[in-house]
């Protein structure tokens, strides 16, 4: 690795020449591959029973194992599925850390791919409510596609400033992720162009949007409330600083000790000068200490009591068009086929169902609200790929179920048509051993392919 000079100068004289001998050594051990299993569609000893990767368990994620040897995971049907996350293990940490409960308000500011928002959803269960933001217009797209890959039911899925949303969401989130931008220290191992562009000057911008993104966060929490704070830096200026400064300004808020048995370094308040020692209750992932890249955690607590601001909420649409919708859910779903307690929204031809409790949005970049269910096109009603991900297969009446070793699963995700003799009239929900992928609608014996084309197998 071609690491800068005024970086190794600074890594030597924070980790000491022992330490830092060990740090170089774990760029020849190779950057480490994860997986992330979705608790929504399947549990971890289901997709170990199927022993379609070698695996190893990462200890500080319930969910996660380490996927090793030649496997493609990216190119396997149950990807295509929703049942599981690519992720590095160390990005795991944070939504694994922060203790979310069902029916919580849970926020994912900085949320783009998505990692972590799906982590978070997948731990609400379908209650509560979900926003995942990201100020980036680009990179909510990757987001929106994978809590629709998920099958969430409960998010809202914005590309707002931190200003923007502190003002519609005041005191309204039980939990809140803070996976900062930062400097990227810790992941030079895994994407080394990354040491390009290192510098001071992008510390100290990171700096300046780390301590804006904690500042109206504060704002947003509810008394009694929980924040958890990340990056993937070594850098004690946007860590263990940044956590310093802002308890200074903040005496509501306090250090909640992280299990350091989940395999967490401490943090390390003597790489700062005057730093409060409570900031050893922070923890830190070192990639010459475990498998996986640098990252740091900490899990803040905002003290007093309990407060109940009731925010104008969205309010059900009614338009005569959902009569369409009616017909198809009375012809193709099986009853209780919802997962989260909501309202039906129509945006423009689109229907969502949207889950109880969300604020007004007007004024608001959102690219969607709840779980698009479909659009009305000219005395009917045409299902999303993302309602047939929100469903199970007990949830719909007519189901074509190809085995994982069917060529017409992989003919399916390329949106071929599939000849189906013998298969009822009508909106199918096609699915890999049981699990589902997309919609088909029969005709004539022959499986008209309905799966989302930006999907596509390539």
């Amino acid at each position: 690795m071609n690491l800068p000079k005024e970086y190794t100068e600074k890594m030597k004289r924070l980790f000491g020449e022992k330490e830092y001998q060990q740090y170089l050594d774990s760029f020849s051990e190779g950057k480490q591959a994860g997986l992330r299993i979705n608790t929504l569609k399947w549990t971890k000893q289901e997709f170990l029973n199927k022993n379609i990767f070698d695996t190893q368990e990462v200890k500080w994620c319930q969910e996660g194992v380490y996927s090793q040897g030649e496997a493609r995971p990216a190119k396997h049907p149950y990807y295509y599925a929703g049942l599981y996350y690519i992720q590095e293990p160390s990005a795991m940490a944070p939504a694994a850390v922060l203790p979310v409960d069902k029916g919580d308000y849970v926020l994912d500011i900085c949320a783009a791919p998505g990692g972590k928002s799906t982590h978070l959803g997948a731990k609400l269960e379908q209650t509560g409510v979900l926003v995942a933001n990201d100020i980036s217009p680009g990179r909510t797209k990757a987001l929106l596609k994978n809590i629709e890959l998920f099958g969430i039911t409960n998010s809202i899925v914005m590309s707002e400033t931190p200003e923007k949303l502190s003002k519609s969401f005041p005191c309204y989130f039980d939990k809140i992720l803070i996976d900062a931008p930062c400097s990227g220290e810790g992941m030079f191992r895994k994407e080394p162009d990354m040491i390009k562009s290192w510098n001071q000057k992008l510390i100290d911008f990171c700096i300046q949007q780390q301590r804006n993104i904690l500042e109206h966060s504060a704002t947003m929490l509810k008394n009694g409330g929980m924040l958890l704070y990340s990056t993937c830096t070594f850098s004690p200026e946007e860590n263990e600083g940044m956590i310093q400064q802002f308890l200074e300004k903040h005496s509501e808020f306090f250090i909640v000790p992280l299990d350091h048995l989940l395999g967490f370094d401490r943090g390390r308040p003597e790489w700062l000068e005057n730093a409060k020692e409570e900031l050893k209750h922070c923890g830190r992932l070192f990639p010459h200490k475990i498998k996986g890249e640098g990252h740091f955690l900490a899990l803040l607590q905002k003290r007093g009591e309990k407060r109940y601001d009731i925010l104008e909420q969205e309010r059900e649409d009614i338009d005569k068009r959902i009569c369409f919708f009616h017909d198809f859910e009375k012809e193709i779903l099986q009853k209780n086929w919802k997962k989260t307690e909501g309202i039906y929204k129509i945006y423009g031809d689109d229907l969502c169902y949207l889950p109880k409790g969300v604020p007004l949005l007007k004024g608001l970049r959102v690219l969607r609200s709840g779980l698009l269910l479909g659009t009305f096109k000219k005395n009917r009603f045409e299902p999303s790929q993302a309602f047939a991900m929100a469903l199970t297969k007990k949830d719909v009446k007519n189901v074509i179920n190809f085995s994982l070793e069917e060529q017409n699963v992989v003919r399916y995700l390329k949106g071929e048509t599939i000849e189906i003799p013998q298969q009822k009239e009508g909106w199918h929900l096609v699915c890999v051993d049981g699990y589902p992928l997309g919609w088909g609608k029969v005709q004539k014996g022959r499986l008209k392919n309905k799966y989302a084309v930006s999907w596509k197998w390539e």
